[in-house]
């Protein structure tokens, strides 16, 4: 089953996709490479197109929400010698799976997208990092790379023009850590993928210890959809400070995982009609609006709730990558975080003290409640620890970790007073 539905709101990246017509004559056809042609031809001021991005009000798509054409201006364009630009593709957090899909079904917005950032930013090279476990959409990726370069608009003298850049596909190795920005550098260059400290930042000190600009793969892929509209009109898409659309990959309890391209600030409650609602017509309990990292927000209180960064952060949670998971009632928080406390407490690289042991601690704990053996000490513990992990480690891991916990203490904490009092359940489960 495809995770792609054409079930969308003024898409933009996923519009007329099919899985079938990614290849450049599909891309072409549909108006793309004309903005990279255009810019290139007309010889667009590098500082014009920077400016297009920050009016477009496009932020970071990978989950930190950052106002993209900023970070562009912090790349010193004129310093001589090596810079480097970056695509994260390394999409690893529980929940996510829209990056896949623009790399197996419209890879050649990403290159589009990358080459115009690498003009305006005036970088020679660039790297895609695409996550270990997914191997088809990494040879997509390969082909479409080879397409653009045969085409012109890769490689020396794009177009006709002065401009050259090189661009590479690098294949990870699976690790949840690498998705973190330095990580993803460290495991670029050949090493172990550990975090490193900031500052310096990537933009003075990147790759190979050269100024370096790294965005998310939607983010790249939305930049040559954003100067086709205008970026007045892609701003007007979404709400003022939530420019344009975003794709928000809905799963868990409900009929039509995929997915779902819609304009930033529409209500949740539309894109869980799009979605086909809850499945089986059961009662929504909880959603995790922004991966698995995020904290979670009861489900009355999603359902007044729009979907932009501004609005999801009022609710007590984040926007993240825009991966919507969905819980019913049936779903026990318990089980749920214990599923999630287990995954960091594995994907922790170990490099932090707090992390590493913390982790493990939280998920023991955790382990101890859902299986009849929990203490009422441990709920006051489990926050006391997860307090004690956040903003004490050199990546935001430890912070992810620790937010669904409180998240879960915050909005569940009878189910876990049930499970420690009663040594089982309180909803009933799945058969």
């Amino acid at each position: 089953m495809t995770s792609l539905h054409s079930r969308h709101i003024n898409p933009l990246i996923l519009a007329n996709l099919n899985g079938s017509n990614w290849h450049i004559s599909d891309y072409e056809a549909r108006g793309g490479y004309v903005q990279l042609k255009k810019i290139l031809s007309e010889k667009i001021p590098p500082e014009q197109v920077i400016a297009s991005v920050k009016a477009s009000g496009l932020r970071g798509r990978g989950g930190a929400g950052f106002p993209t054409g900023l970070k562009w201006s912090f790349m010193p364009r004129q310093l001589p010698g090596d810079k480097y630009l970056v695509c994260n593709s390394d999409e690893g957090e529980p929940g996510t799976f829209k990056d896949r899909d623009i790399l197996r079904y419209n890879p050649h917005s990403l290159i589009e997208g990358m080459a115009i950032a690498a003009y305006a930013m005036g970088i020679p090279v660039g790297y895609n990092y695409i996550h270990g476990e997914i191997w088809r959409e990494y040879e997509i990726f390969e082909e479409a790379l080879e397409e653009a370069r045969k085409a012109g608009y890769l490689g020396n003298k794009i177009c006709g023009s002065d401009f050259s850049f090189q661009l590479h596909a690098h294949h990870g190795y699976g690790a949840y850590i690498c998705g973190e920005e330095t990580a993803l550098l460290e495991s670029l260059e050949g090493k172990k993928g550990q975090p490193r400290y900031k500052p310096p930042f990537p933009a003075s000190f990147g790759l190979y210890g050269k100024p370096t600009t790294i965005n998310n793969t939607e983010t790249f892929a939305a930049v040559p959809f954003l100067l086709q509209v205008s970026p007045e009109a892609y701003l007007a898409l979404g709400k003022p400070n939530n420019g344009g659309t975003k794709i928000f990959s809905i799963s868990g309890d409900v009929e039509l995982p995929g997915n779902y391209e819609i304009p930033l600030g529409t209500p949740f409650a539309k894109l869980l009609e799009l979605a086909g609602g809850m499945r089986g017509g059961k009662k929504i309990k909880a959603v995790i609006p922004g991966g698995s990292s995020a904290p979670v927000v009861p489900g009355e209180m999603m359902m007044s709730t729009s979907m932009d960064y501004d609005s999801i952060a009022k609710a007590g949670s984040m926007l993240g990558s825009g991966a919507v998971i969905v819980m019913d009632d049936t779903r026990c928080m318990v089980k749920s975080l214990l599923r999630l406390s287990y995954f960091y407490h594995e994907e922790s690289c170990g490099q932090c003290t707090p992390c590493r042991e913390g982790t493990g601690w939280l998920w023991k704990m955790v382990n101890r409640i859902e299986h009849g053996q929990g203490r009422v000490e441990d709920l006051e513990l489990l926050n006391d620890v997860a307090g004690n992990i956040m903003g004490r480690t050199i990546c935001a891991l430890g912070d992810a970790a620790a937010m669904p916990v409180r998240g879960m203490l915050k909005h569940y904490m009878s189910e876990f007073e049930y499970h420690i009092e009663h040594k089982r359940c309180l909803v009933p489960q799945y058969v």
